[in-house]
């Protein structure tokens, strides 16, 4: 008699969804999906819904295959000893292997003001809360996007498409992922539909208030609605929960996605930090993230050695309103190249990214196995990266303090250090960017 396996997985995203959907490849396990949510959140295209272009959501009838349980909750905590996670609404539920994806959602601004009155549009709750708020908002009156990251960028084209008065205020660079090249391209686009941006030193936003939002140098930016996409947090599950985090809150794996303190526990997508070096928060990432997580639990269920983390990347899409968006190259060790695709054709990629994600989804609940771009190799640099940093101190993979009865992180590790040791990764990786060869512009 075949022994039967219960898989749980936690979170019901981009990377949930996908691990969740391979690991019924298998008749012998069963796979159940934790979310707080009915519907399956395409968080990629929340900025359209508070533009009022889409809603952002898909039935999970149409993502996710009919052998997962779902179970509409929220996970509390994960007590790995009895392998039971609890729910909020009080029951419990066991698993022989657990996938921690829970995601990622808006972070704590920590500026004065920000948390009262400004609006993040990190989950489907807040899109939806933000967008009447916009609507209700005359439309001379200014709306102020913080943050110039994708989201920022996408918010703040897709509002002044619609109408909206709207100033950027960047903190620092315009897209910092972005090449120069690029770069210019969005700055040209965002400034063809009236939006105000303010990018260099000084425009760090200090304070919020109802009606303004205050820079570092000193300037007071009239403000009807303030849009806060400055950076990304993830649920503190995993700290709860006794279990080893990096300094953001994201469990800390191998390179086969296996927790350091537990190998029946298995993370994917933005709340995964594997090796304490994490691949940027994106659903990029947290697909391939995500099957290789399904991998390695079935790898392990036959005895079989689990594959090593290897991941490609091809760039960052951005949407520029409806009519325009850009699709930024990129090494495949995630470093912005030279060549980019703009204007009404970078809208048509974006478009064709944003419906294949769900399409790349939807194949894997009805052919489980059938994805294979997380197979798909990401070159040496990883590798280099990870020799460089044996023999440095890991930023906390020990608990920097532990209370006496629950064995929960108490303490931080030091942000400075990890700060300087990040720098210098980054450094290492843009050193690797030179002037693309012959090759890399035939393959752009």
């Amino acid at each position: 008699m075949v022994e039967n396996t219960d898989v749980v997985v936690i979170g019901g995203g981009y990377a949930g969804v996908m691990a969740a959907n391979r690991l019924t490849r298998r008749d012998d396990v069963t796979v159940t999906l934790i979310n707080p949510r009915p519907a399956f959140v395409h968080r990629i295209r929340l900025h359209q819904l508070v533009g009022g272009t889409d809603d952002a959501a898909v039935d999970y009838r149409d993502v996710l295959a009919d052998g997962v349980r779902l179970v509409v909750d929220s996970a509390t905590r994960i007590d790995a000893a009895t392998r039971r996670v609890t729910l909020a609404t009080g029951g419990t539920v066991g698993y022989d292997y657990l996938i921690y994806a829970v995601g990622s959602g808006s972070a704590d601004p920590r500026v004065p003001g920000a948390a009262e009155f400004a609006h993040p549009i990190a989950t489907l709750e807040e899109a939806q809360r933000l967008r009447p708020i916009v609507d209700a908002a005359p439309a001379t009156d200014t709306v102020t996007v913080v943050g110039a990251g994708p989201t920022g960028i996408e918010t703040a084209a897709e509002l002044a498409e619609a109408g909206r008065t709207v100033t950027l205020v960047c903190g620092g660079v315009l897209g910092p992922y972005l090449h120069p090249r690029g770069r210019r391209s969005v700055a040209g686009r965002l400034a063809a539909l009236g939006v105000t941006v303010l990018d260099g030193p000084g425009t760090e936003v200090t304070a919020v208030t109802r009606d303004a939002v205050r820079l570092a140098d000193g300037r007071e930016l009239p403000s009807r609605v303030t849009v806060w996409t400055a950076g990304f947090g993830v649920p503190d599950l995993a700290a709860r929960s006794g279990l080893s985090t990096d300094v953001l809150g994201r469990l800390l794996t191998d390179e086969t996605l296996t927790s350091v303190d537990d190998e029946r526990v298995v993370a994917a997508g933005d709340s995964a930090a594997p090796s304490d070096l994490p691949l940027r928060m994106s659903c990029q990432a947290a697909i391939p993230l995500g099957a290789r997580a399904a991998d390695t639990v079935l790898s392990r269920i036959t005895g079989e050695r689990p594959s090593a983390l290897n991941q490609v990347f091809a760039g960052q899409c951005i949407s520029l309103g409806r009519r325009a968006g850009i699709f930024q190259f990129a090494h495949r060790h995630d470093v912005a190249l030279w060549f980019h695709i703009g204007g009404r054709a970078g809208a048509k990629v974006k478009e064709f990214v944003c419906r294949g994600i769900v399409k790349h989804l939807a194949d894997e609940a009805h052919k489980p196995g059938s994805y294979g771009l997380h197979r798909v190799s990401g070159g040496a640099k990883r590798q280099e990266l990870l020799e460089g940093r044996r023999g440095e101190a890991p930023a906390t993979g020990a608990r920097a303090a532990e209370s006496g009865t629950c064995g929960h992180r108490t303490g931080r590790p030091d942000r400075t250090a990890t700060d300087e040791r990040d720098r210098a990764v980054h450094a290492r990786l843009n050193a690797a960017v030179t002037r693309p060869s012959a090759k890399e512009r035939v393959d752009a």
